[in-house]
């Protein structure tokens, strides 16, 4: 068991904004992890004539209240693609700006975290952060890690391709010692190494900005995810955005490889995190 999540002073802010698209969310059918590819930053501060820090910053209040809905609706683990492998060949300022606004970040909303129960986690190959980001990472990571509220994960240095070759590396590494038969490795023993272990799948995966491609995000949990793309820029999404997203999400039908006739309507009993 986690810890108790501390009493919000705060009334639900979503609820009390959108009650109409908040009364329309049925609570047992919220999708238990949600990934969200936050895109647009740099067209949002360009169409403004901005530089792109700006659109960077903008897009932390996006962060704010995605968390922050994402928490009173009901989400279990909300994963933010928060800076890729590929993003290393950005200029190096904007580079040192991303992780300056990161460090920030953290600083400004482990209280929140505390205070919400929140509990802070990151995938990717963080060794490649520098030493005093990732201390503040990890002491952000350890003060949360008994808290049994949403899971806010944070994909730094991330790729879906790295994530699955750290993966079999690792099985590779134990079939050389004498650890493990190929013969028995099989998706499950796959997924306890992928950097989400212990996680379920994401149900939903949002992309902002219009573009239509998942960007080497998650791909190997994502067999079975349910994809949403807006064309709203990240900056511009929020409540209201996600509370859409929740809703359309709620609409579909998800067969596993089933037809239709073989759903049956079943009360969701959430994953022990």
């Amino acid at each position: 068991m986690g810890k108790d999540i501390p009493v919000a002073e705060e009334m639900n802010q979503s609820q009390a904004r959108y009650p109409e698209l908040f009364g329309r969310i049925d609570p047992a059918a919220v999708p238990r992890h949600v990934g969200i590819i936050m895109d647009g930053n740099g067209r949002w501060a360009s169409r403004r004539a901005f530089p792109r820090i700006r659109g960077h910053r903008e897009g932390v209040h996006s962060v704010d209240e995605v968390v922050a809905c994402a928490r009173e609706v009901g989400v279990r683990v909300l994963t933010l693609y928060a800076f890729s492998v590929e993003n290393w060949r950005r200029p190096k300022m904007e580079i040192q700006a991303l992780m300056s606004l990161l460090r920030e970040y953290i600083v400004k909303k482990l209280p929140v975290m505390h205070q919400h129960g929140i509990r802070f986690k990151t995938i990717g190959r963080t060794e490649d952060l520098s030493p005093n980001t990732r201390k503040l990472l990890r002491r952000a990571e350890q003060e949360t890690a008994g808290y049994g509220g949403l899971v806010l994960n944070l994909a730094l240095s991330y790729g879906g391709r790295t994530e699955i070759v750290d993966a079999v590396r690792s099985l590779v590494r134990d079939a050389a010692d004498g650890k493990l038969h190929p013969d028995h490795v099989d998706e499950a023993l796959l997924s306890a190494r992928m950097y989400t272990a212990g996680l379920p799948d994401p149900d939903l995966i949002i992309r902002t900005s219009g573009e239509h491609r998942t960007s080497n995000f998650l791909l190997w949990q994502a067999a079975y995810t349910e994809l949403y793309f807006t064309p709203t820029f990240w900056p511009d999404f929020k409540r209201r955005e996600f509370l859409e997203a929740i809703l359309d999400f709620q609409g579909r039908e998800r067969r596993f490889g089933l037809i239709g006739e073989q759903l049956k309507p079943t009360k969701r009993v959430d994953d022990a995190l």
